[in-house]
């Protein structure tokens, strides 16, 4: 299937248009579609045992009555949107579902959503939650057993060829992802933050062979466009879940440049490559657990937990960091004091937004926005 036609000349990649391209991919391959809400259990595996994976999205600010029966208030908003969204039939082309314990919200997620709306094929990928040399082990046994569930699931075998394979698919599309992030340290960046956000969020739903022909075409067109002379205060953006673009556009519409990020869907996942080894389950425990900079891995308390975030921010010329926090994201909100307390030491300012996964109201956030653009000047 060729998605070339209908993506190429944008970069608009919203929840419905991502669910219209997977339902055409599902009905042309016939391949099972594997929704997940966390890349601790790896898509490559996913796709090297003939599936297809989907990044799983929310509608910030969209009804939650029906997932809010089944969930209590303080519960995580982005969680309940996805519930809302299975118990409304929104993702009734999902076959399977696989949940990592990213967090304790997530995994309550697994539980309900597996109860009530069962799927013919689901996994709660268990991730420990410290780096130690165990729980390396721990982890990469786990990705053996995730591979058999799928081998079972799909019928197709995953050998060692196969996976290596599709890493290097992957990885090759990460470093497509680099080079358009190594154009936005331009002043000023031929490449908006919002269309490299949608740029990402297509990397959840487009096949990998199709992702590289989509970001080549990309890269190229960013190469060859002239930027926007306006040069606004530099931003990074630090954070938890977002599945839209509404954040990097009201920092533009305030006269920002979103430069480059650390959040789940964005340049974390895209970094560094899954190292190329003998075991290419040892590559995958290496890139997905060791390396994947998430705030619900304990690290130990110092704050050099954080040095690659300023190091990210000099490469880029930083001059803010904008923080946005879903309610109720306790993995977050503990980093967020020592993180606040390490770049001001550094002369960077951190605004926090803790928001409900709504954006509203907007013109408030937009307000304090424009305040802390100004004081970037």
């Amino acid at each position: 299937m060729n998605f070339n036609s209908h993506i190429f000349g944008k970069t608009t990649f919203n929840t419905t248009e991502n669910e219209k391209l997977i339902r055409r991919l599902k009905k042309e391959t016939q391949k099972p579609v594997i929704g997940y809400l966390c890349c601790f259990a790896p898509p490559e595996i996913i796709a090297a045992a003939g599936a297809i994976p989907y990044r799983i999205s929310g509608h910030p600010g969209s009804d939650t009555s029906k997932a809010d029966a089944y969930v209590e208030p303080y519960g995580c908003t982005y969680v309940r949107s996805i519930l809302a969204r299975a118990a409304e039939g929104q993702l009734d082309f999902l076959d399977g579902l696989v949940i990592s314990h990213s967090c304790d919200m997530v995994q309550r997620l697994y539980g309900i959503w597996t109860y009530y709306h069962p799927l013919n094929f689901s996994y709660l990928f268990n991730v420990p939650h410290q780096l130690t040399p165990w729980a390396k082990d721990f982890f990469k046994r786990e990705l053996g057993f995730f591979r058999e569930k799928l081998e079972q699931f799909t019928g197709q075998q995953v050998t060692t060829g196969a996976l290596n394979e599709t890493i290097g698919l992957y990885n090759k599309n990460r470093s497509l992802v680099r080079q358009i992030y190594e154009l936005r340290k331009a002043a000023p960046p031929p490449v908006e933050g919002s269309e490299a956000f949608e740029i990402l969020m297509a990397g959840g739903v487009l096949p990998a062979d199709q992702y590289r022909t989509f970001l080549e075409s990309a890269l190229k067109n960013f190469q060859q466009r002239k930027p926007d002379p306006h040069q606004g205060p530099r931003i990074m953006i630090w954070g938890s879940i977002m599945d839209s673009p509404i954040l990097f556009e009201v920092i533009e519409k305030a006269g920002g440049k979103v430069v480059c990020d650390d959040t789940c869907i964005g340049f974390r996942t895209w970094e560094k490559d899954v190292p190329q080894t003998a075991d290419p389950y040892d590559g995958l425990t290496e890139h997905y657990f060791v390396n994947f900079q998430c705030p619900r891995t304990d690290r130990g308390p110092s704050v050099k937990r954080f040095n690659y975030l300023l190091e990210r921010a000099r490469a880029y010329r930083v001059d803010g960091v904008v923080g946005y926090i879903i309610s109720f994201c306790d993995p977050h909100k503990f980093d967020y004091p020592d993180l606040r307390d390490y770049l001001k030491k550094e002369g960077l300012p951190l605004l926090l937004i803790d928001d409900n996964y709504s954006f509203e109201p907007l013109e408030a956030l937009k307000t304090r926005l424009e305040a802390f653009m100004e004081m970037r000047k």
